[in-house]
Order: structure tokens, then C-alpha cells, then sequence
């Protein structure tokens, strides 16, 4: 009975701990607590590997499972901590504060520090814990059984509850504990809501955006270029659907009117500074681009298609006197720069050689969505999003491929990564049911800045034979296909393949997401009856 109340005093003692750093971290930065610091420590040193996995495990959910494992962690050391507080008070109250210290550490070594200030809130938490536990622990170590002193000293424990003065009582225990819980309770509440206080001064700057028209509105789509076919992906994909990959625990606030940008570095002859309302005061341009994750596995769900917003990226470097390396400028890799510390570089010569890359301010008609980097993100087409597609971006820096590694290449993934010739079969689903007869098959193919010529699909062993090609929007979007198929009873396999404009069709040589996207052909499993 004694473990299990010492267990449970470690538990409550690390739960208000983690609630107090809760209002610390929403007065200093809401980045700055003790579990999104660790987290964030344990992404940048967890394998590319595991990362991938994960993505691809949980997807979205990806944050919250390791969120949940560092708490579900946390929580059994602290059990632990407790137990051995019976045999050591002093030191497990310092084994709680050591563990505020390598929060601490975290935080001060996260690429977005913003100093001694991001420690506070897990140094709170690790002498709230250190002095919570001691406190709560003491009944413990002081309760005597009747059965005399020696008896106390041994730790045993007659399991009747009739503590004697000698001690605290079990009722003094419950008492703290509850104390304990109760202000742990009552600090993470006034955590949340300053927390939520300071993030509504980000989503009502993000309401009162009046995105300005276009001076180069996006063309009407095409009359054929969205099929109507149940199951396939929608041509534009909705804010809400559209996939999220980062690294990013807590998703960045940051009010318009706060934000600025800088464009600075290697062959900048005239430094820019401009603020959210400079950036839309320049002539924007609306295009539809279909972005792709290169943590996307054949057939995955890491790829949409949105129309955006946004002042042309080479327009800008250009005014700062920026020259492509083909013209002889000294700065070959563009590296981006996010407000939580994340790095993408991306190719200078791509960035000019007349794609429409973006600093994108609008996401399907409305400005972006806090989670896809609003108040500013960049959109380049054809290039995968770990090196082209930085949200919540607040400094642009030229420089070269060999003088600088950005955050993923420091991890072993490609400097330079085109998005590869890819199609997926999104109807009929793997092991589906349909009835024998005409089933038809459809979904979507890529190949950014390249387009798709030809779609074809074969029939287990059979020939291939070509899908009809939805009209093409541009060739920085993806196309939608579809086929007729007569299918007979039995079990099949499907498989698709894509050729792009170049004449290049996608391979049939499967390799992993790592370093430079994933390859392969898509296939399904069905069974007609």
C-alpha cells in the first residue's frame, strides 16, 4: 500500500509540474514548454528512418503519438521517481529537478531559442516537481504502524491505516496529494487560456486579411479537367484535406502585423526587408500547383492540389540583384528560414528559371491556414516540399550547396529533390468487393513542371493499356485518369504507370522515400464477383 501511494505521489507531483510550466510557457512562448522542447529535441535526433516510419505509421496524428509517448514516459519515471523517494526523499526530488534541467538544455539548444527565457518554464516545472514530491512523499517516509518505531523504519505497513502521532497520517497524505492535483488542475487552465488569449491575437490578425485580387488571376479550370468520378481524389484539394508534414509540435502564431521577411546573403546587392502589408501590396499571382511530400510512398495520400496566392519569388530576388548561377550569379542554394527554426534549401536556378515559385499569402481563396504556414509559406512546383515548401517563413538567405546543409540534408536526405513521375489508383480501393462487369478505375498522376502525356494501366499479367487523361490544367498540377474495365470474377491486381512530357515513364524499380522520394508502380488488389 505504501509503494502505491509513493507511486502515486511521484505521478501527482510530475502532473503539476507539467501543469505550471503550462502558464510559464504561454507568457514566455507557447514553443518553450517543457514537453514541446523535448519533443522537438527527440524529432531532430530521432533517425530519418524512424521519422519516415512515423509519417507514414500515423500520419497527421504523428505529433500527438509522440507527444502521448513522452508524457506516458514522464509519467513512469515519475512513479519511479516516487518509489525511491522512500528509501531518499532528497534524491528523488533532485532526479525530478535534473529532469527539469534537460528540459531546460532542450530548450536552449532548439534552432528557434529565444534563450534563457525558454528554459524558465522547465526549470519551473523541475523545482515545482522536486519540491512537490518531497512534500508529498513525507507522510510516507515518516508514518509509523502501531507495531513501534522499528517497524517504521523498515517500511512495513499493517495495511490497517491507523498511523499514530509518530507520523503523518494517511488522511494528511490524501490531502497534499489532492492539494496537489487541484493546483496542477487550476495552473494548467490558466496556462490554456492565456495560451488561447495569445494565440487569438494570430487568428484575428489572420481574419481581418483582406487578400488583395490577383493581378494575374489563376485560369478558369478547364472544362474536362475535373472528373466526375466517385472515389477519386477531388481536383482542388479542400484546407481541411490538405495533407501536413513538419516538424512543428506546436503550430506557430504569428500575427500579419508582426511578421517581416528578409532576403539577404551571397550576391544580394541591395538587402529587402518587407513587412505582410509591403507583400501584398506587390502585384500577386494566383496559380494552382500540386504539392507532394517526399515522405510519400507510391499510391500514398502526401500530395494535393490548391490554388495559391502569392508574390512571384524571383521577382524579389531579383530586385535585391540576385542572379541565377546560368547568369553568373555566386549563390546557387536559397535557403529558407521558419519562425520555428526549421531550414530548406532549395535550388536558386529553379527558384528563376520561370516556374511560378511563390511567397504564398492565400490557400484556395481565403489566407492560409495557421497549419500551412500562414502568415507566409513558399510554394515552388516540381520540387518536393522538403526543399521548396517552407511554412511560416521569415528569412531567405543565398548562399551555396557547399557551404550550407539545411535541416533534412544535415539527416541524409537529397540536397536537390524534382518530385518523381508518379500515379495512384484511387478507386477501387485495395481488397475491394466490386461486381463482376464494367468497374471503373481512376485517379490521379504528377509530375510538376514536367505534366503527364499518358496514363496506363494493366490487368495482372496482361498488356498495358491506356486510361483516358482528364484535360490538363497546367502542367504544375496533377491529372486525374480513369479507365473502363470489364471485370471478370476472381481476384486481380491493377497496376497504373505515368509517362511525363519528357517521354520519361515511371519506373518500375521500387525504392524507399529515402533520400530523394519514393519510386515504383502503384498497384491494388481487388476481388470481382
Amino acid at each position: 500500500m505504501r509503494g502505491a501511494a509513493a507511486a502515486l505521489a511521484g505521478l501527482v507531483s510530475g502532473y503539476a509540474a507539467l501543469a505550471l510550466a503550462e502558464p510559464v510557457a504561454a507568457v514566455i512562448r507557447p514553443e518553450a514548454g517543457p514537453v514541446t522542447v523535448v519533443g522537438g529535441a527527440a524529432v531532430d535526433r530521432t533517425p530519418a528512418a524512424v521519422k519516415d516510419w512515423a509519417i507514414r505509421t500515423f500520419g497527421a496524428d504523428d505529433k500527438l503519438v509522440l507527444q502521448l509517448g513522452i508524457l506516458a514516459v514522464a509519467a513512469l519515471l515519475a512513479m519511479a521517481l516516487g518509489l525511491f523517494a522512500l528509501r531518499g526523499r532528497r534524491t528523488a526530488a533532485a532526479g525530478v529537478f535534473l529532469f527539469g534541467l534537460v528540459g531546460a538544455v532542450a530548450a536552449l539548444n532548439r534552432p528557434d531559442s529565444g534563450g534563457f527565457a525558454d528554459a524558465l518554464p522547465s526549470l519551473t516545472a523541475g523545482l515545482a516537481g522536486a519540491a512537490a514530491l518531497y512534500v508529498l512523499t513525507g507522510p510516507l517516509v515518516s508514518f509509523r504502524p502501531q507495531g513501534g518505531p522499528d517497524a517504521g523504519e523498515t517500511g512495513a505497513d499493517t495495511g490497517t491505516g491507523t498511523g499514530t502521532a509518530a507520523g503523518w497520517s494517511r488522511r494528511r497524505f490524501l490531502l497534499l496529494t489532492g492539494a496537489a492535483a487541484a493546483f496542477g488542475t487550476g495552473a494548467g487552465a490558466v496556462g490554456r487560456a492565456l495560451a488561447s488569449a495569445r494565440s487569438g491575437d494570430a487568428i484575428a490578425s489572420r481574419a481581418a486579411v483582406v487578400l488583395p485580387s490577383p493581378v494575374s488571376p489563376a485560369p478558369d479550370l478547364p472544362p474536362g479537367a475535373a472528373l466526375r468520378v466517385p472515389g477519386v481524389s477531388p481536383f482542388i484539394t479542400p484546407n481541411k484535406d490538405f495533407y501536413r508534414v513538419d516538424t512543428a509540435l506546436v503550430v506557430p502564431r504569428v500575427p500579419a502585423d508582426t511578421w517581416r521577411l528578409r532576403i539577404h546573403g551571397k550576391g544580394v546587392r541591395r538587402e529587402l526587408n518587407l513587412s505582410f502589408e509591403e507583400l501584398l501590396a506587390r502585384p500577386l499571382v494566383e496559380r494552382d500547383i500540386t504539392l507532394t511530400c517526399v515522405s510519400n510512398e507510391v499510391g500514398g495520400p502526401y500530395a494535393g492540389n490548391a490554388r495559391w496566392l502569392g508574390a512571384r519569388l524571383a521577382d524579389l530576388l531579383a530586385e535585391a540583384g540576385v542572379r541565377p548561377p546560368s547568369q553568373g550569379g555566386p549563390a546557387d542554394q536559397l535557403v529558407a528560414r521558419s519562425v520555428d527554426g526549421m531550414t530548406l534549401g532549395t535550388p536558386v536556378e529553379d527558384v528563376m528559371d520561370g516556374r511560378d515559385a511563390l511567397l504564398a499569402v492565400g490557400m484556395n481563396g481565403e489566407p492560409l491556414p495557421p497549419a500551412h504556414g500562414f502568415p507566409v509559406r513558399m510554394v515552388v512546383p516540381g520540387l518536393y516540399g522538403y526543399v521548396s515548401a517552407c511554412k511560416w517563413i521569415e528569412d531567405i538567405e543565398l548562399t551555396t550547396f557547399d557551404a550550407y546543409d539545411p535541416y533534412w540534408v544535415k539527416r541524409a536526405w537529397a540536397p536537390r529533390a524534382p518530385v518523381k513521375t508518379q500515379a495512384r489508383i484511387d478507386t477501387p480501393k485495395p481488397f475491394a468487393r466490386p461486381a463482376a462487369g464494367r468497374v471503373t478505375v481512376a485517379g490521379v498522376a504528377w509530375a510538376q513542371h514536367r505534366g503527364i502525356d499518358r496514363v496506363e494501366l494493366r490487368i495482372d499479367d496482361g498488356p498495358w493499356q491506356e486510361a483516358d487523361l482528364a484535360t490538363e490544367d497546367t502542367r504544375d498540377t496533377w491529372r486525374q485518369w480513369s479507365y473502363a474495365w470489364q471485370a471478370t470474377a476472381g481476384t486481380h491486381t491493377l497496376t497504373v504507370r505515368a509517362t511525363d512530357r519528357t517521354g520519361e515513364t515511371q519506373t518500375e524499380r521500387r525504392a524507399p522515400t529515402m533520400p530523394d522520394g519514393a519510386s515504383g508502380r502503384h498497384s491494388v488488389v481487388v476481388m470481382a464477383g
